[in-house]
Order: structure tokens, then sequence, then C-alpha cells
């Protein structure tokens, strides 16, 4: 698949997820430690991947190593950045990720944060889903 692909359907992950987010309750004024993941079966490779990635901004993990359930073992590692949970952000970081993948040869995974809210109101909202009625 074509980088400019990859990047339509990331850019869309990336709208359909920071709304379901924000539906869910998220802050959208809070900092979000956001994770690009990588992987590759090459550990030279997955290290220069890192290596241009942190040289773009972000901070890089340490590779771990990891087993598949076929038996084959993977590298991967992550890199954050800290911002806002916008989608022009993360399109930008995903399309400077995304190049640096392609031009490695290992894999961008996508990415992933945390919900940033109010944890009790998350939680009766999806208790209210649940049940089909308003728990307030």
């Amino acid at each position: 698949m074509s980088i400019a692909r990859q990047l339509e359907l990331q850019k869309q992950e990336n709208r359909d997820i920071v709304e379901a987010m924000l539906v869910d309750g998220s802050d959208p004024d809070a900092q979000y430690s956001i994770e690009h993941h990588f992987s590759s079966t090459n550990f030279d490779k997955l290290e220069k991947a890192a290596v241009e990635a942190f040289k773009l901004g972000f901070d890089v993990n340490d590779a771990e190593e990891m087993e598949l359930e076929d038996g084959s073992v993977i590298f991967c590692f992550d890199a954050i950045s800290t911002h806002l949970l916008e989608v022009e952000l993360l399109d930008d970081a995903c399309e400077k990720l995304l190049q640096v993948a392609a031009k490695q040869k290992v894999d961008y995974d996508g990415w992933g944060t945390h919900f940033m809210g109010d944890e009790d109101e998350a939680e009766d909202e999806i208790q209210a889903d649940s049940q089909g009625q308003a728990l307030h």
C-alpha cells in the first residue's frame, strides 16, 4: 500500500478516534501522551527508525522484543509526543512517522493514548448505555 493511501486511512482513523473520545467525555483541553507504535522483525532497521523519530522531536522508548502467537519474534518501540487531542496535530505526526517507517522499511502500527476526563462520569455513561437509562 502506498504512503499516500496509508496516510489517508490513518487520517480517517485519527478523526474517528478523536471524535469517539470527545463524545465519551475525554477532556478537549488536556495534554495527552500520544504513543505512536512501530514494529519490525529487523532490530537494526527499527533502531534507525527510532533515531529518526527522536530527531523529529519525539521521545522514544527502548525497543522491546515480543513473541507472536506463531512463535515469530518482532521488535517494537513507541515514539511519544504530548499535545492536545487535535486531529491536525495527529495528522501531522502520523505523516512524518509514516515517512520514517517507509524509509526504514518498518511498520507503523498507529497510535494510542489514555482517556482524560472525569472517570466517575465516564463510568456513569457506560452504565447508562448498557442499561438504556441515564444515571445522574
